[in-house]
């Protein structure tokens, strides 16, 4: 302690913790914020607790229906960049894309960010990411939690996690039971790695090749932190408009795990996902990140989404109609499998099977 300290006495500044920075990053993310409110929304910021009063008579029998994630070792890379205003998409994309497979609209959304000094800018800029993946999935953003931890994050580090609340009407729950052999399984396109796969990534990108964010690869285009910071794809407006005239049987979001152990999350006993492999295009940082990691084609398929960001399955008399409406919003959709009766029994456990190849470049180096 020095001898100011000894005679004025300890502040939380001090101590780390600075308050005024904490309200100058409020009032810097006001207007971002603000920019995501819906009319339900009856609080303004600064509240304890945020209201959102549902309007129940639009439903039969409303469901609510929560949903909570964070980015992962992808805020590595932001670090890294000293880039920020983009990882919050992320982090809304990995909610509210999971209540969507249920079939539920996102209503509101609040953010989790801890950091180890807090400065305005930075967490702003965070915030502003956190209301553009909340404008594009059409929910407000009613509260967040700002948490400056000296001495138990770096200085430069944070994390940043979220939560979302989404609401449908029970008749139109979408859990999977009534999928069954013959269904079409259609694929929506990725915008890469999402949130995904990052820690190994970051070893072949980082450790293995020894690249940096600033490192350009013309098999890429633009450089590694470039397309390792590319956010997640929100699929919500697009899919509810889907629901508005198709019943979709089922869905899933291909993040960790990738399609093989996602898909079957959704389908129930006794069948089968047969995924065909090369039936849609694949983003170049996954064949780049194969070649340069000499990684498996399994590992690649239980580890990235390789380019498929929403599993969709719905009758084959639908699948045409669920593609033209899709191809209105401005969204692309590949058939890349069918439903099948398991091969080993009614009782079996749902699981996917691979036919084809994928069509990794060339640099695979085989």
């Amino acid at each position: 302690m020095t001898e100011t300290e000894k005679t004025t006495g300890l502040t939380y500044a001090q101590a780390g913790v600075d308050i005024t920075a904490g309200n100058q990053a409020v009032e810097m993310m006001k207007g971002h914020v603000k920019s995501t409110f819906r009319r339900e929304v009856l609080t303004d910021i600064g509240g304890f607790g945020g209201l959102f009063a549902l309007n129940a008579k639009q439903y039969e029998e409303p469901v609510l229906v929560s949903g909570t994630d964070g980015v992962g070792t992808k805020l590595r890379v932001a670090m890294m960049m000293d880039r920020h205003d983009s990882i919050g998409i992320d982090c809304v994309a990995m909610c509210v894309n999971d209540i969507l497979v249920q079939g539920a609209e996102p209503l509101f959304f609040l953010d989790y960010l801890a950091v180890g000094k807090l400065t305005p800018e930075k967490v702003a800029a965070v915030v502003s990411g956190v209301a553009e993946g909340c404008r594009q999935a059409g929910c407000a953003l009613i509260g967040g939690e700002t948490a400056e931890m000296p001495g138990f994050y770096a200085e430069e580090d944070y994390d940043v996690a979220g939560f979302t609340v989404g609401v449908v009407d029970r008749k139109k729950i979408i859990n999977g039971s009534t999928i069954c052999p013959g269904d079409v399984i259609l694929g929506i396109p990725s915008s890469g790695l999402h949130s995904n796969g990052y820690s190994l990534a970051r070893k072949v990108f980082f450790d293995h090749c020894g690249h940096n964010t600033d490192t350009f690869l013309p098999e890429l285009g633009k450089t590694v932190g470039e397309e390792l910071l590319t956010p997640t794809r929100i699929y919500v407006k697009p899919v509810l408009s889907v629901l508005n005239e198709i019943d979709i049987k089922g869905m899933a979001h291909i993040t960790g795990g990738g399609i093989t152990e996602n898909v079957p999350r959704v389908l129930p006993k006794g069948v089968q996902a047969a995924i065909e492999l090369g039936q849609w295009p694949i983003p170049p940082v996954f064949s780049v990140l194969k070649a340069k990691g000499n990684v498996a084609e399994s590992e690649m398929l239980r580890t990235f989404n390789c380019g498929i960001g929403l599993a969709v399955i719905v009758g084959a008399d639908d699948a045409e109609r669920v593609s033209e409406l899709l191809t209105a919003q401005g969204e692309q959709c590949f058939p890349i499998g069918v439903i099948e009766e398991s091969a080993e029994g009614s009782e079996a456990a749902p699981k996917v099977i691979y036919r084809g190849t994928m069509p990794w470049s060339r640099e695979e180096g085989e």
